[in-house]
């Protein structure tokens, strides 16, 4: 679908540049556009590379188990009993999460998805950890805050409460979604 659509949008620019004769205007907006998404990554590079690195800090110094506490009794409802290993990669994915690391955390998740194949619901709780990892509540939307930041916000961080009502809505609905679909059993 994605090739599809794609191919569509070329097309559509190809057929544009032939009829207006822009040809010039549309390879120097190409190659100035990969310049600037470089750039752009570069700059979220950074950022990531420093939220990764005090999330390693926060799991070694037991932080994240701390968070993990704090998070048992929401994990325990939204994806009933599971093992200490379960827990604590579900958590610490829901922390990575929270803190806004949304590529960042990708890891974290990754591993919470193995743990909870072996889960006594696994497709339910996999498919309500996609959910929470989609809407992803952040606290701290650091992603977004360094886009902002790199385009020129003078307040990057002022979307917050935005952020915040949009996400906690978005997984609420979802859960309740997958709570009701995956009602009565795999």
């Amino acid at each position: 679908m994605l090739t599809i659509l794609l191919l569509i949008l070329l097309l559509t620019a190809f057929a544009a540049g032939f009829y207006e004769n822009t040809w010039s205007d549309i390879s120097a907006a190409a190659v100035s556009s990969c310049v600037s998404v470089i750039q752009l990554g570069l700059e979220l590079a950074g950022a990531m590379a420093l939220w990764c690195g005090l999330m390693r800090v926060a799991e070694r110094s037991g932080i994240t188990r701390a968070v993990g506490k704090l998070l048992a009794p929401l994990v325990r409802l939204l994806f009933g009993e599971l093992d200490a290993p379960s827990r604590q990669a579900v958590s610490l994915d829901l922390t990575a999460n929270l803190m806004g690391l949304g590529n960042a955390a990708t890891p974290a998740g990754i591993a919470a998805v193995r743990c909870l194949e072996k889960s006594a619901r696994p497709r339910r709780n996999t498919a309500m950890l996609t959910v929470l990892n989609t809407a992803s509540i952040q606290l701290i939307p650091v992603t977004m805050g360094a886009l902002r930041a790199a385009h020129g916000s003078v307040r990057p961080f002022d979307i917050l409460p935005a952020v915040l009502v949009t996400s906690l809505c978005s997984a609420a609905v979802g859960c309740i979604v997958i709570s009701v679909l995956c009602q009565g059993g795999e």
